[in-house]
């Protein structure tokens, strides 16, 4: 490990065990002996997002489980050092997917509609806030999609799509469907994702990915300007929620070779089978 690697892993252990503690990028160059830019860059590339980005992922990271712990949200933004609850809720929105005191319910009070439908890559779920869709998986039985469901939104108000909503999912579930028969060479669906400052940028920049396309870990680490943060890229493409409609099936290793897939590497291999032909539509796949 190098000097500068070394000084980077203290710091991020310092700012795990105590994330409240103030930080600023001129104190850190001082105590490392580097340039703050070079520190930062360094920073950067071993933690996946700059040492303030870090810090705020760290204190909220420290907010939920005080909130696990039934803390009130005030104790658990003291505790963490966000210094005003203005100051938490203005992370919330990519971080928790909820309010904090939401978050401390488990999620009770969010409201999310699904149903299930059929394609040529098996089962799929959609599942959408009054937002947009928070969650489109696929997999061999509508059982293991509702269990996947409720394990990624433990505590929120989960029901079948009502009525009312019936005709938005048949519009989704034709463009999902035109999509993998080779009419469709773009899928665009309303979306209400949530993520970290790093995955966030991760997915738009795998959204422009163009269709008959692939790009490495590694690839994609130098696309967003992180070039030595590839294992922190996969693990943003692990975390996507919206198959297909954040094409992360797209990125592969750096030898070509695919890697593995959260719906599964069959589904993997037939998408990227079809796209590398334009119009050619997605091969069935036995469940």
């Amino acid at each position: 490990m190098t000097p500068i690697a070394a000084t980077v892993h203290t710091l991020i252990r310092d700012i795990k065990s105590d994330p409240s503690r103030p930080l600023r990028l001129a104190d850190l160059a001082r105590r490392s002996g580097y340039s703050a830019a070079h520190l930062q860059r360094q920073f950067i590339a071993i933690a996946g997002s700059s040492p303030k980005a870090f810090q705020t992922a760290a204190r909220l990271r420290s907010v939920k489980q005080s909130l696990r712990r039934k803390r009130s949200v005030t104790d658990a933004i003291a505790a963490a050092g966000f210094g005003s609850t203005s100051r938490l809720y203005e992370k919330t929105a990519a971080a928790f997917g909820m309010t904090p005191t939401e978050y401390r319910r488990g999620g009770a009070g969010l409201s999310i509609a699904w149903a299930i439908g059929d394609t040529v890559l098996g089962k799929v779920l959609i599942g959408a806030t009054d937002r947009g869709i928070c969650a489109l998986a696929f997999a061999d039985s509508a059982t293991a999609l509702e269990r996947e469901l409720r394990a990624e939104f433990p505590q929120a108000t989960l029901a079948p799509m009502p009525a009312a909503s019936r005709a938005a999912f048949s519009g989704w579930m034709k463009s999902l469907n035109a999509y993998l028969a080779g009419r469709l060479p773009r899928l665009d669906l309303p979306l209400d994702i949530k993520g970290t400052a790093f995955q966030l940028l991760v997915w738009r920049y795998l959204r422009q990915i163009p269709r008959g396309e692939t790009r490495s870990y590694a690839d994609v680490a130098r696309g967003i300007d992180r070039p030595a943060a590839s294992r922190a890229v996969a693990r943003a493409c692990a975390s996507n929620r919206v198959a297909i409609a954040i094409p992360c099936h797209r990125v592969v290793r750096g030898d070509g070779a695919l890697s593995g897939y959260r719906w599964g590497v069959q589904r993997k291999r037939a998408l990227l089978g079809a796209e590398a032909e334009a119009g050619s539509p997605v091969t069935r796949i036995r469940a």
